[in-house]
This record gives structure tokens, sequence and C-alpha cells, in this order.
């Protein structure tokens, strides 16, 4: 019978050039994580200790542990936090919902592969890529009462006139139609899934004598449900932390109809400077976009299609 000597464990000797690849490899991370630690991890920490104190930069008594009291005050005796909740959960909704729709019809649109389609698709980005106060100041031209682009087309078309961002009425369905702006952002989501649905599969149905609206719903929407997905939680993220157009159109008026949640979060740190109240009012923001995107999570496992096994199936 031969013994068989298992053979001595090879040692690998880390040599200086292993040493110099790590060292450069922490070198060009570095930046990164000095940034997320100084400018993410540390206000967040910092906010969530001023949560608790009654901090207030104008006062000269110092700060002081209160506890829950800042959060007592915004969930239980703050009327205008439930006031910008309500703002806030309006606007998002609608626009969300439209962005869903309209963002899918214009991708649609310019997968259709018609002459110059490069150009309309750059045309159709750009504005996503414009800064937030240029496109406030032009949307509130727009909505001018008097001699305002909106009011003349309906004027053109027989149609009364409204008061737009004066109104308590139409401010915020205004502020939807304003973000629409930004539709191509979620148009170039959906257009990236949709160049990869096979062909095969329209041909196969159009000769099973499928017409083309079924199609589109027992196709190409069950497909595209991972960018429905993808838009429907960057856009709750996106719109419950709305601030430019409010504060640069509205101010929240009028009668704080439009007074969206972090316009109301920015008046309390910068305008009263209590800043252990706004801490608490962006814990609380923070609260409710985690419990928000864990139910559409959850909801996603039902609906949301992958292409290895259908609803919920992660495995693709």
């Amino acid at each position: 019978m031969t013994i068989v000597q298992a053979a001595p464990p090879v040692v690998v000797r880390r040599g200086r050039a292993s040493r110099r690849e790590a060292l450069s490899a922490y070198g060009f991370i570095s930046p990164w994580v000095i940034g997320f630690v100084g400018l993410t991890v540390g206000p967040m920490v910092a906010s969530l200790v001023l949560s608790f104190t009654d901090n207030n930069l104008v006062s000269a008594g110092g700060t002081s542990f209160v506890g829950l009291d800042n959060y007592q005050r915004a969930l239980f005796e703050d009327p205008l936090v439930v006031q910008s909740l309500k703002v806030t959960t309006y606007y998002a909704t609608a626009a969300v919902a439209l962005d869903l729709v309209v963002g899918l019809l214009l991708a649609l649109l310019l997968n259709s592969g018609f002459r110059a389609i490069g150009a309309v698709r750059t045309i159709y980005y750009l504005p996503a890529a414009v800064s937030g106060v240029a496109v406030s100041l032009l949307w509130l031209w727009i909505f001018q009462p008097s001699g305002g682009l909106a009011n003349e087309l309906l004027s053109l078309l027989g149609l009364p006139e409204l008061n737009w961002v004066y109104s308590t009425t139409w401010v915020i369905p205004a502020f939807v139609l304003m973000s629409l702006w930004g539709v191509g952002r979620s148009a170039f989501i959906y257009l990236a899934i949709l160049q990869r649905i096979p062909t095969n599969l329209y041909e196969a149905a159009a000769v099973d004598g499928v017409g083309p609206l079924r199609s589109f719903f027992q196709i190409t929407v069950p497909l595209v449900t991972p960018a429905i997905f993808l838009n429907l939680v960057l856009g709750l993220i996106g719109n419950f932390q709305s601030f430019t157009q409010a504060f640069v159109i509205s101010e929240g008026g009028p009668a704080n109809a439009s007074l969206f949640y972090t316009l109301y979060l920015y008046r309390n740190a910068f305008r009263y400077f209590e800043i252990g109240y706004a801490s608490a009012l962006a814990w609380i923001l923070f609260g409710l976009l985690l419990v928000l995107t864990a139910l559409v999570f959850r909801s996603g496992r039902r609906w949301v299609y992958y292409e290895a096994g259908g609803p919920g199936d992660r495995t693709a």
C-alpha cells in the first residue's frame, strides 16, 4: 500500500507590488470615502442628535436635551406639518402617476425608429438636465394670469383662463404639469428596456391574431414592469423631497396650498432657526420615505415581471 504524503501548503507572500496596488486602490477611493463620511454620514448623525435637542441658532440659552418633544410636536401638535404632508402627498401621487404614463408613451414614440430619432431623443432629454431654479422661473412666466403662455393656449381653445400658481385650487395641478418637464429621464429608462424586448414576440402575437392594443398590455407592459418599478421608487423619493418650485414660484402660498414638507422644514431651519425641530422633521420624512419604499418593494413581488420566472423572480 503506497502512502501519498500531502504536499506542504503553499504560502503566498504579498510583495511590494501588491502593497502598492492596495495603497493605490485606497488612495483612489479615499476622496469618495472622505466625502461620504464628511458630507453624508456626519451630517446625518449630527441631525439625529440635534433632533433630540431644542437647538436654536439665535437663542442665547444654549442647547438642552428635550427627548422626543420635537417629534411629539411635529406629529401631534403642529397643524402645518399635517398640511405640508397633505400637499406633498397630493403632489407626489399625481406627479408620479403622470410621469409613469407619459414617460412610457414617450418611450414608445422614441422607440418607433423614425428619421432623426437621435436628435429627438436628445431634445427630449435635455430639459431633465436644466437647473431647477431656471426651470421654475420659466414656468412662472408660463403660468402668469395675464400674458402667460398657459392662459394664451386656453384662450385659443375657447376655455376660461386660470390663476394657476396664484390659486389655491390650481397651484398643485400647475406644479404637476410642470413636473413633466423632466419626463425624459424616466422615458429613457423605459426606452432601455423596450429596446431589449425581442421582436419575435410581437411577430408571434400578430400571427396568432393578437391586435396592437392587446399586444401592448400582454407583452409590452409586463416586460417593462422593472422600469415602472424603478421609476416609481425614484419618483416617490424625488417628489416627496420637492422644494425648488414652491420656494421660487409660490413660497408655499397661496394660503399654504403649496406648502411642501421640505419647504416647511427649510422655514424652520433657516427662517425660524429652530434647528432641533427642523432636524426632527427631516428624520420624520426619512422614516416616511423608508416605509413607502419598503411597501413598494414588497408589492413589487406581485406585479414586477422578471424574465427568468415571472413576477417576483429576482434571479434574472
